[in-house]
């Protein structure tokens, strides 16, 4: 279970009202980690035999208040060394990160609004997004600013809402004439790079030589990304970080690639966060399970035609100046 707007419940309070009695738990707060961390536990649960079938379940119930409760409380770093210096939110923090990005790599605005775009190409086909109105660069670049150099389509909006997977031997799920993909690898890092003054990288760059190798694929084999986007920047770094490009060339990758269902480097094909909204925790859940659509012939208008494997990478927990928490999975048809 992932949730911030659970509390003061956990997991484990979640069994008595739903009436369960589950053998194996599992309480995963780690923001948009979470679907990755989730599905790799509960993988590791299902292969030790501590469990046959593992609901993962991310919801949340954003509201206004809500959300400026879950920031005022996000973290004892937040309560005691950033709020009282008068900076509150992700948009400060974000917009630190995104011009420290900018000054290192020469990224411009018009970089991440190709990225804004794509995603609001994607969502349109998606009767899931909030967000289905076009996006034009244009649109994108006259934006009023929220927290310079973040302006409002750099920003995702919150929502209430939920994403749930099941994970379980592919035996048993023959057995139940179900669809499904295969889990080819995993990884997970937390606070990667403690050393670096302010982000620039996560800890995808430190466990993706395991990531490939366990899978037994390179990057070029895949066929479809699912990054978790609360802003661009983090899209950036993702794609540098897995090994689609090298550091620094993320923008000159964005700009030479279609990022579009029915481009040649499909990305984050339900629209993303920055356009289906970001419910919460569930967020972190949301491109894995457009994953699972995507290799199991449900994703509707948003397949990308023939797709046999796809990676899911996962960012959350963010302080001042870093996000703590970072997760990937590559994911194949059977």
């Amino acid at each position: 279970m992932s949730s911030f707007t659970l509390a003061p419940d956990t997991a484990v309070g979640l069994t008595q009202h739903l009436g369960l009695s589950p053998r194996w738990l599992d309480h995963v707060p780690m923001g948009g980690a979470s679907g990755g961390i989730a599905l790799r536990r509960a993988a590791r649960a299902v292969q030790a035999g501590d469990a046959d079938f593992v609901a993962c379940v991310a919801a949340d119930t954003n509201h206004v208040d809500s959300f400026r409760k879950t920031l005022s409380s996000f973290s004892r770093f937040a309560q005691d060394a950033v709020y009282p210096y008068g900076s509150g939110g992700p948009n400060a923090s974000f917009a630190l990160i995104t011009r420290h990005y900018m000054n290192r790599t020469g990224a411009s605005r018009e970089d991440f609004g190709r990225i804004c775009v794509a995603q609001r190409a994607n969502a349109q086909r998606y009767n899931g997004a909030l967000m289905r109105k076009p996006l034009t660069l244009e649109d994108y670049m006259a934006a009023r600013a929220i927290s310079d150099p973040i302006h409002l389509f750099d920003c995702v909006m919150p929502c209430a809402g939920a994403e749930a997977f099941l994970v379980c031997r592919e035996d048993a799920v023959l057995g139940l004439g179900l669809p499904f993909a295969r889990v080819l690898s995993t990884i997970e890092r937390h606070n990667a790079y403690p050393d670096d003054p302010i982000q620039y990288r996560g800890g995808w760059a430190m466990d993706r030589g395991d990531l490939w190798g366990m899978a037994g694929v390179r990057p070029e084999a895949v066929d479809f990304v699912q990054t978790y986007d609360d802003y661009p920047v983090i899209v950036m770094m993702q794609l540098e970080d897995l090994g689609f490009c090298a550091e620094g060339e993320a923008p000159a990758f964005v700009r030479a690639h279609s990022l579009t269902v029915d481009g040649d480097f499909p990305h984050n094909t339900s629209g993303g966060q920055l356009s289906v909204g970001q419910a919460g925790a569930a967020g972190g859940y949301l491109g894995l399970v457009e994953a699972v659509r995507q290799l199991t012939d449900e994703a509707g208008e948003t397949a990308v035609p023939d797709a046999r494997v796809g990676l899911v990478s996962g960012f959350g927990m963010i302080n001042y100046d870093r996000g703590l928490a970072s997760s990937a999975v590559l994911l194949a048809r059977p």
